[in-house]
């Protein structure tokens, strides 16, 4: 049990009026115990309270000793529901996370397990998303391997060649460079495709003069990585290196404010603003970004409607773009860190254009 994680979310439930809660998301058990599995339809929580943690595991799963205070172990012939009732407070109520299922919840409900049952996933939430220094090191080897695995996807243009190739040999790389897995499905995006902001690879061949857009991320020892370049095949007319430069100075405007105490509201603006400046302003049709751990999108977007300050530690994308359907989509994407008196951005690969030569 990592103490300091578990002490952030205690202190997060008792702000909130909670004594206990019942965490059921296999990545915050394991943010909190070191202990993962993944239960499928069986039943898996970690119960946090003051006085003691107890993890609850069908024996099916991998050994789970020492993951708390106490490992209740059950059968698939058991109810587990009993077993949670018996440690849970009655007299208090109980927070819940956004991962346990009703066919858990609500034979909960109907046990008297608790005096009341409340959402409480902002407890969790809000711990993981200030990273700690291990974890910020684990933030940018992740990113550093999205870098170079970007060489790799510019070699793979060449005319004719289509996205989902190219998409199906990127997890190849990612494993010879050191990560274990995607963080989200790769979207490659040919010519008009790109104005579709989440595009799904399909069998659309390369022609050349098309932009190209990758928006990629590996998994590495857990943590997430998320990136997006956009490139040229040929020369680019004057409009698309408008929409280019445009997509640049606005990411770049964005992180350039990026410090403890400015909102996440006022960065989404500050990008927002770049773009409506320069005419395109109904074509950026999404949020300027989301917070990635564990998970490449994980709660606390960057909105123009989150107006809570940026902490330091935070880690959160900033991918502004424009996107007009049949012509041209561009996309700007880094992942960056909050510091003491700034950011850290964890992506360096170029924003400035380039032409690929196919």
């Amino acid at each position: 049990m990592n103490q300091g994680r578990k002490e952030r979310v205690l202190e997060g439930l008792e702000s909130m009026g909670l004594e206990q809660m019942l965490v059921c998301d296999p990545l915050s058990i394991w943010y909190l115990t070191g202990y993962y599995t993944e239960p499928y339809e069986r039943f898996l929580a970690l119960y946090l309270g003051k006085g003691q943690t107890v993890l609850f595991a069908n024996r099916l799963f991998p050994d789970a000793t020492g993951a708390a205070d106490r490992v209740v172990g059950f059968d698939d012939t058991q109810d587990p529901i009993p077993l949670v009732a018996e440690v849970t407070r009655h007299d208090a109520p109980l927070g819940v996370d956004k991962e346990l299922a009703a066919r858990w919840l609500l034979p909960l409900m109907d046990a008297g397990a608790a005096s009341g049952f409340r959402l409480a996933s902002s407890a969790v939430d809000e711990a993981r998303s200030v990273k700690d220094e291990r974890e910020r090191q684990l933030m940018r080897d992740a990113s550093l391997t999205n870098d170079q695995a970007m060489d790799w996807l510019v070699a793979q243009l060449r005319e004719g060649v289509t996205e989902q190739q190219i998409a199906e040999g990127l997890l190849a790389e990612y494993r010879r460079l050191g990560a274990q897995d995607h963080s989200f499905t790769p979207i490659v995006s040919f010519g008009t495709n790109a104005a579709d902001p989440h595009h799904e690879p399909d069998q659309t061949a390369l022609t050349k003069g098309d932009m190209v857009l990758f928006d990629v991320g590996c998994k590495r020892d857990w943590y997430c990585s998320d990136m997006t370049r956009t490139f040229f095949t040929a020369r680019p007319s004057e409009r698309q290196l408008l929409v280019y430069d445009t997509v640049r100075r606005a990411n770049e405007a964005a992180e350039a404010i990026v410090r403890p105490g400015v909102t996440f509201a006022q960065i989404d603006l500050t990008a927002r603003k770049v773009i409506e400046d320069a005419g395109f302003g109904p074509r950026f049709t999404h949020r300027l970004g989301h917070q990635i751990g564990l998970q490449d999108h994980e709660p606390g977007d960057v909105s123009a409607t989150h107006d809570e300050p940026v902490q330091v530690g935070q880690c959160f994308s900033i991918e502004p773009g424009i996107y007009i359907p049949g012509e041209i989509g561009v996309r700007i994407e880094d992942l960056l860190i909050v510091t003491e008196d700034g950011c850290e951005v964890l992506n360096h690969y170029s924003h400035e254009p380039r032409v690929v030569k196919l």
